[in-house]
Protein backbone atom coordinates (compact mmCIF):
# COMPACT_ATOMS: atom_id res chain seq x y z
CA UNK A 1 0.00 0.00 0.00
CA UNK A 2 1.01 3.17 -1.04
CA UNK A 3 1.47 6.24 1.70
CA UNK A 4 1.67 9.94 0.55
CA UNK A 5 2.17 12.86 2.74
CA UNK A 6 -1.63 13.20 3.86
CA UNK A 7 -1.42 9.71 5.18
CA UNK A 8 2.01 10.56 6.92
CA UNK A 9 0.90 13.95 8.22
CA UNK A 10 -2.50 12.62 9.61
CA UNK A 11 -0.51 10.55 12.54
CA UNK A 12 1.11 13.63 13.52
CA UNK A 13 1.80 14.34 16.35
CA UNK A 14 2.74 11.45 17.43
CA UNK A 15 2.43 10.08 20.95
CA UNK A 16 6.34 9.61 22.81
CA UNK A 17 5.45 6.15 23.16
CA UNK A 18 4.70 5.64 19.60
CA UNK A 19 8.06 7.68 18.76
CA UNK A 20 10.01 5.64 20.90
CA UNK A 21 8.96 2.13 19.80
CA UNK A 22 10.05 3.35 16.11
CA UNK A 23 13.04 4.90 16.98
CA UNK A 24 13.82 1.21 18.75
CA UNK A 25 13.02 -0.31 15.57
CA UNK A 26 14.71 1.23 12.74
CA UNK A 27 18.61 -0.13 12.71
CA UNK A 28 17.00 -3.92 13.56
CA UNK A 29 13.98 -5.61 14.29
CA UNK A 30 13.55 -6.30 17.98
CA UNK A 31 10.84 -8.42 20.15
CA UNK A 32 8.92 -6.70 23.08
CA UNK A 33 11.13 -7.05 26.17
CA UNK A 34 14.05 -5.47 23.56
CA UNK A 35 11.80 -2.81 22.50
CA UNK A 36 11.69 -1.73 26.58
CA UNK A 37 14.96 -2.13 27.22
CA UNK A 38 16.13 -0.35 23.93
CA UNK A 39 13.71 2.94 25.09
CA UNK A 40 14.66 2.92 28.74
CA UNK A 41 18.58 2.67 27.74
CA UNK A 42 18.24 5.20 25.10
CA UNK A 43 16.14 7.32 27.97
CA UNK A 44 18.42 7.44 30.86
CA UNK A 45 15.81 5.33 31.86
CA UNK A 46 13.30 8.38 31.60
CA UNK A 47 10.85 6.71 30.22
CA UNK A 48 9.63 3.24 31.49
CA UNK A 49 7.33 1.27 29.18
CA UNK A 50 5.53 -1.90 31.53
CA UNK A 51 4.44 -4.45 29.05
CA UNK A 52 1.11 -3.68 29.09
CA UNK A 53 1.45 -0.22 27.50
CA UNK A 54 4.10 -1.86 25.12
CA UNK A 55 1.71 -4.55 23.76
CA UNK A 56 -1.31 -1.80 23.51
CA UNK A 57 0.58 0.32 21.68
CA UNK A 58 2.40 -2.64 19.20
CA UNK A 59 -0.96 -3.43 18.33
CA UNK A 60 -1.84 0.31 17.39
CA UNK A 61 0.95 0.59 15.44
CA UNK A 62 0.47 -2.65 13.96
CA UNK A 63 -3.18 -1.65 13.35
CA UNK A 64 -1.44 2.08 11.30
CA UNK A 65 0.77 0.52 9.51
CA UNK A 66 3.75 1.61 11.66
CA UNK A 67 5.53 -1.51 12.06
CA UNK A 68 5.06 -5.16 11.30
CA UNK A 69 5.43 -8.84 13.01
CA UNK A 70 8.14 -10.92 11.26
CA UNK A 71 7.38 -14.31 10.59
CA UNK A 72 11.31 -15.54 10.62
CA UNK A 73 12.85 -15.47 13.87
CA UNK A 74 16.50 -14.17 13.67
CA UNK A 75 17.75 -17.43 15.32
CA UNK A 76 16.71 -20.99 15.77
CA UNK A 77 17.60 -20.95 19.49
CA UNK A 78 15.33 -18.05 20.31
CA UNK A 79 12.19 -18.30 22.72
CA UNK A 80 9.69 -19.57 20.07
CA UNK A 81 6.89 -17.41 22.29
CA UNK A 82 8.97 -14.05 21.34
CA UNK A 83 7.34 -11.87 18.48
CA UNK A 84 9.66 -9.72 17.02
CA UNK A 85 8.98 -6.81 14.78
CA UNK A 86 10.22 -4.32 12.04
CA UNK A 87 9.30 -0.74 11.16
CA UNK A 88 7.99 -0.24 7.68
CA UNK A 89 8.91 2.69 4.70
CA UNK A 90 5.12 3.86 6.15
CA UNK A 91 6.96 3.75 9.74
CA UNK A 92 10.14 5.44 8.74
CA UNK A 93 8.15 8.11 6.74
CA UNK A 94 6.05 9.20 9.83
CA UNK A 95 9.34 8.84 12.22
CA UNK A 96 10.90 10.99 10.17
CA UNK A 97 7.97 13.61 9.67
CA UNK A 98 7.65 13.51 13.47
CA UNK A 99 11.44 14.49 13.93
CA UNK A 100 11.17 17.54 11.38
CA UNK A 101 7.99 18.51 13.41
CA UNK A 102 9.98 18.47 16.37
CA UNK A 103 13.26 20.15 15.30
CA UNK A 104 11.12 22.83 13.97
CA UNK A 105 9.32 23.24 17.44
CA UNK A 106 13.03 23.63 18.72
CA UNK A 107 14.05 26.36 16.48
CA UNK A 108 11.10 27.96 17.07
CA UNK A 109 11.78 28.09 20.75
CA UNK A 110 15.02 28.69 20.42
CA UNK A 111 14.31 31.76 18.11
CA UNK A 112 12.41 33.65 21.21
CA UNK A 113 15.26 32.89 23.47
CA UNK A 114 14.18 30.16 24.71
CA UNK A 115 16.91 27.55 25.86
CA UNK A 116 16.68 24.44 28.19
CA UNK A 117 19.38 26.11 30.45
CA UNK A 118 17.85 27.63 34.18
CA UNK A 119 17.96 31.07 34.22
Amino acid sequence: MRHDRADVEAELPLPPVTFHILLALVDQERHGYAIIQDVEARTGGELRMSAGTLYRSIQRMVGQGLIREVSKKPSLLDDERRRYYRITPFGTDVARAEMRRLTDIVRLARARGLTPESP
